[in-house]
């Protein structure tokens, strides 16, 4: 008898065969490599029992001066203020109406329709109506004074919530005097516009965008950036917030433009960013002075320490710069001093300069993509992105950035949806995270990660929409679709709802032969070499699978998500768990190739595999 150890270069790679990546491995699922050698990742946990609305696309995370730990979280329905426990909804106004709003019920049915002229609503707006009257019998004034979704758009006049009670007659009116409303921003799209729509307003003067029913087409992006303690926030395609500090945690939003002093603030951009270099307020793709219009390769900052001054004079450093290669700005991060600005073509690196250019731009990449406004991330001195075909690194020079799952994540990448990539770090790992919709989902489902470290990939499933990395929280924050932020590394299994789950767990090896694989072999033992260090249960177990093949590239019985035919070519599979203490297993499996599966499936695992090894003997040619 013969003893091989199964020794496998850390990493998945795609780009090949599963036989031509011998000695590697090919499938993964929650698994990362440390030091070489392939584990479970670390379960996650809910932050807090309350929940938010909508799909959040940003996070933020800062102090203010008091200590208080802040998080910004811009969702496509509302923007909240989360702190001790609590989403604090400080979503802007919009517009007003006073003594202006009647309403029609039907018996029976609990829609409503209100008239207000010009509303300027979509549907999923908010609104919250005051100083109405009782309507249609059970539609008291304590069901109409309140804050209602609305959900459909009839004409630029009209609009139709669904209240809290049925009507139980028929009515219109309130009571000879309009009701009060207050109108919270326009909302925007979970997902991106299909082809084919976009421009082609809905109602008049209600919106550039639209297809005519009063639904916002535009997929809602949020830019976040403390200034000192207070926060700056934006809605890309939308003007500045801010919420004050010295205010409650419940103060909305105001207008940065509506500060005191404040001149030309832009009024629509589609980036915003605090500088660390003497603090300026930048804005991309906005607006410049003496227009409405966003100039979308344009670039504008404020006046040095001052949010509010964005009027260039001689007495001032607020000024602006437009960018050449490309036909817009998709996003700007802050580096190692110096900011870089993405366009769909091209890379540049603006750099402070002193008066009177205040700040320059250099050209450092061409002939670049970038997937969308959430799809880089920075750490270790570096940039990286996910552009729309392959992924890019700039670390003092832009380059494709290798990766061995390239043709794997661009043949299964919803190309439709590219503005949902959500790109983040998780430094303790060394790890760049993006996850993205694959082919046929409208909703981001995997990930895909690059470990700079050991410069390897790897990649799974999960449903994330924004990521943020620890900073000054002892681990990672991410945003699911279930209204919930969660906290990563924490724990061994997944805590995202009110139940506790399991978290499956899995790790498949490329093909690799047994012996010199110019002959069929016997394998009748494995020794697992398996650590279950870290486990919250104290029966943690991994199942172990060895599918074996008769040639290269011969399918499988059905053990892997691709491998040919059922039964093509099968010889014998075996599956058999592994818990703590086993030192080795019997089994019974023939073949000239073999693949290794681990998985576990069960409730306080955790586990990293370390040199598993193969009892042999030669059984034949045939």
């Amino acid at each position: 008898m013969a003893i091989q150890k199964i020794d496998l270069r850390p990493g998945v790679n795609r780009e090949n065969t599963r036989y031509t990546n011998e000695g590697g491995w090919w499938e993964s699922d929650k698994v990362r490599f440390r030091q070489g050698n392939p584990e479970k990742i670390g379960g996650w946990q809910r932050l807090t029992a309350d929940t938010f609305l909508g799909v959040c696309r940003s996070l933020f995370n800062w102090n203010d001066l008091g200590g208080t730990d802040l998080l910004g979280v811009g969702t496509n329905l509302k923007f909240y203020l989360y702190t001790g426990g609590t989403y604090n909804d400080i979503t802007p106004i919009r517009a007003t109406t006073t003594n202006g709003i009647t309403f029609s019920a039907s018996n029976g049915s609990a829609v409503i329709t209100a008239t207000d002229n010009a509303h300027g609503a979509f549907v999923g707006d908010f609104v919250t109506f005051a100083q109405a009257v009782s309507l249609g019998g059970n539609i008291t004034a304590a069901v109409l004074n309140k804050e209602y979704q609305i959900t459909s758009v009839p004409s630029a006049d009209t609009f139709t919530f669904v209240a809290t009670a049925t009507a139980s007659s028929s009515d219109t009116g309130n009571g000879g005097s309009g009701a009060d409303a207050v109108y919270q921003i326009n909302t925007g799209a979970e997902t991106q516009a299909p082809p084919g729509t976009g421009w082609g307003a809905g109602y008049w003067g209600q919106s550039t965008w639209g297809d005519g029913s009063g639904v916002s087409l535009d997929i809602r992006l949020w830019s976040q950036a403390n200034f000192g303690e207070d926060l700056l926030f934006a809605p890309i395609a939308g003007p500045i917030y801010i919420s004050d500090r010295s205010d409650s945690l419940t103060t909305r939003g105001t207008l940065l433009s509506a500060e005191s002093g404040a001149s030309n603030v832009p009024t629509t951009q589609h980036g915003l960013l605090v500088s660390d270099v003497s603090r300026f307020v930048f804005c991309f793709g906005c607006n410049p002075l003496g227009s409405a219009v966003a100039n979308r390769m344009l670039v504008r900052w404020s006046d040095q320490e001052d949010a509010t001054n964005w009027t260039p004079a001689a007495t001032n450093q607020s000024g602006g710069i437009t960018l050449s290669k490309g036909s817009k700005i998709v996003t700007a991060i802050q580096s190692r001093q110096e900011i870089l600005v993405f366009t769909d073509a091209a890379v540049y690196a603006m750099q402070y300069v002193g008066a009177p250019a205040v700040w320059s731009a250099q050209l450092v990449g061409e002939n670049t993509s970038i997937a969308g406004t959430n799809a880089v991330a920075y750490a270790n001195g570096m940039a990286f992105w996910m552009g729309r075909d392959k992924f890019y690194v700039y670390d003092g020079r832009t380059q494709s950035l290798p990766c061995d799952l390239r043709k794997y994540i661009f043949d299964d990448f919803n190309s439709e949806q590219t503005e949902q990539v959500a790109a983040g770090t998780n430094e303790s790992y060394h790890e760049i995270w993006w996850h993205y919709p694959s082919k046929n989902s409208l909703t981001n489902d995997k990930y895909v990660i690059y470990n700079y470290l050991e410069n390897i990939w790897y990649y799974g499933t999960m449903a994330r929409t924004a990521w943020l990395d620890s900073g000054i929280q002892n681990h990672p924050f991410a945003a699911t679709y279930n209204g919930v932020v969660v906290e990563h590394e924490l724990g061994t299994d997944d805590s995202e709802l009110a139940t506790t789950s399991p978290i499956t767990a899995s790790i498949t090896s490329a093909q690799f032969d047994i012996g010199d694989g110019d002959r069929f072999s016997f394998v009748n033992k494995i020794y697992p070499d398996i650590s279950f260090a870290g486990s919250e249960a104290g029966n943690a177990t991994v199942t172990m699978s060895l599918f074996p093949s008769k040639n290269s590239g011969s399918g499988y019985n059905n053990p892997l998500s691709e491998g040919g035919q059922a039964g093509q070519n099968v010889v014998r599979g075996i599956t058999t768990p592994i818990e703590e203490f086993t030192g080795e297993v019997d089994v019974r499996v023939r073949g000239r190739q073999l693949t290794l599966k681990v998985e576990s499936t069960g409730a306080g695992a955790k586990w990293q595999l370390g040199k598993p090894r193969i009892e042999i003997r030669p059984d034949g040619r045939r």
